[in-house]
């Protein structure tokens, strides 16, 4: 027997919005208790330029998180101590290796509660840290939309969060749309299947429109050196200035405390972006990893059977995402029928149309991702190597100045190859001869046209054109922190 058609209901999933909460997210914790985390949330600013953010911390009494009631006061609390929790790290000349009790035990007992992992997620800087500009506007677009918290207060850092938060609202309807999809492919209705394939795709290409616009307001040099230093996490950050990751002090007496690291940011925690390769049956492998032999058959038999790794960095991603939305793609995963389903009709071209129409789309926002990621990270780290302006503090942006070691994000990892393998993937269940062609990444007979790779080499090589010239990005250049 199949199992059930997830609830949206049952895992708190709006029907309009998404993995975005139904309500505006809380912007103050309603119980005075709290006073004390709300206040330096609120002179977050103050406290870095005066460098007093650490002081106040420790200062902090501990406060119990017996007084949060609702959800949205908890994800009230997991916002305020992340955004506290990292301005600590990162808000002096080198980074914080100790987090004092007052952040460690709230923090903890929230995470626990939100199943989540003490640090900024995803979750923590877009998804509930949003308010519309106006409330009587039901529209959640950049028009209406700014954070509630920032650490640095910049025009910048506001934009780069609400575009993503802008990207979750537009592609919110594509959740119960590709849920219909499955519903009417066990029922056998291509119909139903192929309207919805169609209008995914349309969503899909808007996606990728809103994803452009982070150029509009998010300096690349403001965001390199004063935004992206905050959002790295505590993995792979030896050359930041953390060789072991964090010492979470609970205030116990432990002889042998035991130190964490966690990966920053990264848009690889959303829900949204890796439900849409379950839906379509996009599978990713562990970085390098070369697609097997067998996968490349024409026989839908050796293409299906090849499974996705659970230890890839994108399934580590969903252990960021909170407790019920990781839980949500898992049971998604299990009912997932729609590639299969065009697979076994590759005889109804309008299917199979609409279904590599949505790939197209889905690899074409790959592609501005990446874009982006030359521009925001390749570009500036180019420019800090050959600076000879000292650097001011030990962090993400100063650990490769005057270096040739590869480019870390902020989740501590090297991702342009990553993201580009993770590009290439998406056009890999294609079903029609020509968009096999034109969705491939390998050597072409002359029958078929290549589809444009903005900023690319034929080779797949990463090219970027202007502010610091021509040049080709090496495979171990790292991304904008892990977005």
């Amino acid at each position: 027997m199949l199992p059930p058609i997830p609830a949206l209901a049952d895992y708190g999933i709006s029907t309009q919005y998404g993995f975005l909460p139904s309500e505006p997210p809380l912007d103050l914790l309603p119980d005075p208790y709290y006073a004390d985390w709300e206040w330096i949330i609120g002179h977050l600013q103050a406290l870095l330029t005066s460098r007093r953010i650490r002081d106040s911390v420790d200062r902090m009494p501990l406060l119990s998180t017996s007084y949060l009631n609702a959800e949205p006061e908890w994800r009230r609390a997991y916002v305020v101590l992340g955004f506290i929790l990292h301005a600590y790290v990162w808000g002096g000349r080198a980074p914080a290796e100790r987090i004092p009790p007052q952040l460690t035990v709230p923090l903890f007992a929230v995470c626990q509660h939100l199943d989540l992992p003490p640090v900024a997620t995803f979750a923590g800087v877009c998804l509930w840290n949003y308010k519309p500009i106006f409330p009587d506007d039901a529209q959640l677009d950049l028009s209406n939309l700014t954070p509630l918290n920032t650490i640095t207060g910049s025009l910048d850092e506001q934009w780069f969060y609400m575009v993503s938060v802008a990207i979750e609202a537009r592609g919110g309807p594509a959740v119960p749309l590709m849920l219909q999809a499955i519903a009417a492919a066990r029922a056998g209705n291509s119909f139903v299947v192929t309207d919805c394939l169609q209008q995914f795709a349309e969503i899909l290409d808007s996606l990728g429109t809103t994803l452009e616009l982070m150029y509009e307001h998010c300096d690349p040099h403001v965001f390199y050196h004063r935004i992206r230093p905050y959002l790295a996490g505590s993995k792979n950050m030896g050359d930041a200035g953390l060789p072991n990751g964090l010492l979470y002090d609970t205030g116990h007496d432990d002889p042998k405390p035991q130190y964490r690291q966690y990966g920053g940011g990264s848009n690889a925690q959303s829900s949204l972006i890796q439900f849409f390769d379950i839906v379509l049956g996009v599978e990713h492998r562990p970085t390098g990893e070369a697609r097997p032999a067998s996968a490349d058959s024409d026989n839908p038999a050796s293409r299906l059977s090849t499974s996705a790794p659970h230890h890839s960095f994108i399934h580590e991603m969903r252990s960021y995402m909170p407790g019920p939305h990781r839980r949500f793609l898992s049971h998604v995963s299990a009912v997932a029928n729609i590639r299969e389903y065009v697979e076994s009709r590759r005889s109804d071209k309008a299917l199979c149309i609409a279904y590599d129409a949505s790939l197209s789309m889905l690899r074409a926002l790959r592609d501005k991702h990446i874009q982006i990621v030359a521009r925001y990270i390749l570009v500036p780290s180019r420019e800090a190597r050959t600076s000879t302006v000292p650097p001011r503090g030990r962090n993400l942006a100063s650990a490769s100045e005057g270096k040739q070691k590869p480019l870390r994000g902020t989740g501590g990892t090297a991702l342009i190859p990553f993201l580009k393998q993770a590009r290439d993937e998406t056009g890999e269940p294609a079903i029609d001869v020509w968009a096999k062609r034109l969705l491939s990444t390998g050597p072409l007979d002359g029958r078929f046209a290549a589809l444009s790779k903005v900023g690319e080499n034929h080779d797949g090589g990463l090219q970027v054109v202007g502010l610091s010239g021509t040049w080709a990005a090496d495979d171990s250049e790292g991304g904008i922190c892990h977005w």
